[in-house]
């Protein structure tokens, strides 16, 4: 068996033959970058919440600066990678979902020490 095309690298089922539909993909891919986002939102604020209480102290504040700063990361990666999903084929990238991936557990982490406070 031969090696792929050069057609086959950027597009894999076009060696075969196979009609897709790079519009649909693109955009469900788009969505969910989306979605994971606004989730991150919503644990970014939640964290936050603490900081604005009467007896906040450093630790909260701290907190909740590291909070904004990664949700910020997050959002800034979406973005980003819509953008490329709109311009061209969607391909991967393994440096932007790993990035992505660390930024999410790093605010679900920081999420878990607010409420264990």
């Amino acid at each position: 068996m031969s090696g792929p095309c050069a057609e086959h690298r950027r597009d894999p089922g076009a060696c075969a033959g196979v009609r897709r539909d790079p519009g649909a993909s693109a955009e469900r891919t788009r969505l969910a970058w989306r979605r994971t986002g606004l989730s991150a939102a919503v644990v970014a604020l939640l964290t936050v919440r603490p900081a604005f209480t009467p007896g906040a102290g450093p630790a909260e504040w701290l907190a909740a600066a590291a909070s904004m700063v990664t949700w910020a990361g997050v959002v800034g990666i979406a973005l980003h990678r819509g953008q490329d999903l709109r311009t061209r084929f969607p391909g991967p990238a393994p440096r932007a979902i790993r990035a992505y991936a660390v930024l999410v557990t790093a605010l679900a982490v920081l999420g878990y020490g607010v409420v264990m406070l």
